[in-house]
């Protein structure tokens, strides 16, 4: 239960699709955020929010857990394979170094929110604020391998991904009942509180030079496993937990417009700084209607014990599935590698209906004067 951004939006940057080794690829890519976006930090620290041990991992070439909360893939994984990239590396990776530094970086840690305060169950992740200072230390080494301003030209092509905001109700507002934040705020003034953080947080990410940001909304957080165990006794999704994320979806809609208004136009003067990426209606889709999607259930999760197979984490002593592909959810919270693959698809080429103003297929083509 390390997440519950349900899709996820951390901040990521994309390489173009060209035949070329992913270690000189045109443009980087960045990733910010949560669970559903980690790729292995958080294997380096001190905490309970990890997925580094069977069966997570299960389904990559040598069944290994990676430290993503996943069988196999995550998101971020599948838009960098789409796009004919290898995988950033965790930022915290050894491995992150020499030309390495020029696919990108992934930042994003288990567990956290936009408040600081979210996900304080779980010791030693890494805040978004955190996220962002190793975004400039990260930089700071890549104008040592390649000049200060090569360095901001690759950070200024970049295509960053933030993927944050349904653990600041999972794991804050709603993590038990009467929880502080409740009592501090209504839910409509906890949106607006959180939404007020958020906006400094995109403006910062700004600041350190991307300029082709996706964020992802919050997903249909009240249909996840671990909370059908704890709500529902029909499989129905939880009605309070889904106005949550009803009222917070538009709002997050309407501030990156404002903030597009606020800093003009994206990566080569084309479009948008700021794209909105609608993952509980990727979510949704699949969820409404499993079956018309491939899948036997998007109720009970993978791996897991209990109701829905969702309370407690996946390990080695859970029910596991054995067929990954048939489940929308992994375990009690993200998705399996099947339902990651259709949401970067959405990604890819959805509609303004699922990723607004424009898709990274319109994104790559709009910004490919600028490696030319």
């Amino acid at each position: 239960m390390a997440s519950s951004s349900w899709l996820p939006v951390v901040v990521c940057a994309l390489v173009l699709l060209q035949a070329v080794p992913a270690a000189r690829a045109a443009r980087a890519f960045f990733v910010f955020g949560d669970s559903l976006v980690d790729n292995g930090n958080n294997n380096y620290l001190v905490t309970t929010a990890r997925a580094d041990s069977w069966p997570y991992g299960i389904d990559t070439p040598d069944h290994r857990a990676t430290g993503r909360f996943s069988n196999g893939k995550n998101v971020p994984d599948l838009i960098s394979e789409s796009l004919g990239s290898e995988p950033v590396l965790p930022y915290l990776s050894p491995e992150l170094d020499g030309d390495k530094l020029l696919v990108g970086a992934n930042f994003a840690s288990a567990g956290i929110g936009i408040l600081n305060d979210t996900g304080i169950q779980f010791a030693n992740i890494i805040r978004i604020s955190k996220q962002l200072t190793y975004f400039e230390q990260y930089q700071h080494r890549l104008a040592k391998l390649i000049g200060p301003d090569q360095a901001a030209r690759v950070v200024a092509s970049a295509l960053t991904l933030i993927t944050l905001g349904g653990n600041d109700f999972v794991n804050n507002y709603y993590l038990i009942p009467y929880s502080v934040r409740s009592r501090e705020f209504s839910l409509p003034d906890y949106i607006k509180y959180i939404l007020s953080e958020y906006k400094q947080v995109l403006r910062r990410i700004h600041g350190l030079g991307a300029r082709r940001i996706l964020v992802t909304g919050v997903g249909p957080i009240g249909c996840v496993p671990a909370e059908l165990a704890l709500h529902s006794l029909d499989g129905r999704c939880d009605p309070e937990l889904q106005r949550a994320s009803e009222a917070y979806n538009p709002q997050l809609e309407a501030m990156l417009a404002e903030l597009n208004a606020e800093v003009g136009n994206g990566a080569g003067g084309n479009g948008p700084v700021y794209v909105g990426v609608n993952t509980r209606r990727m979510h949704a889709d699949f969820i409404d209607d499993p079956r018309a999607h491939g899948f036997v259930t998007a109720s009970v999760a993978c791996c897991g014990q209990g109701p829905y197979n969702g309370i407690g984490i996946c390990t080695m002593v859970s029910s596991l599935c054995a067929d990954r592909d048939q489940y929308v959810f992994w375990d009690a919270f993200h998705p399996t590698e099947r339902a990651n693959r259709l949401i970067a698809q959405q990604y890819v080429s959805g509609t303004t209906d699922y990723i607004s103003p424009m898709n990274l297929s319109t994104i790559i083509k709009l910004d490919r004067h600028l490696h030319d």
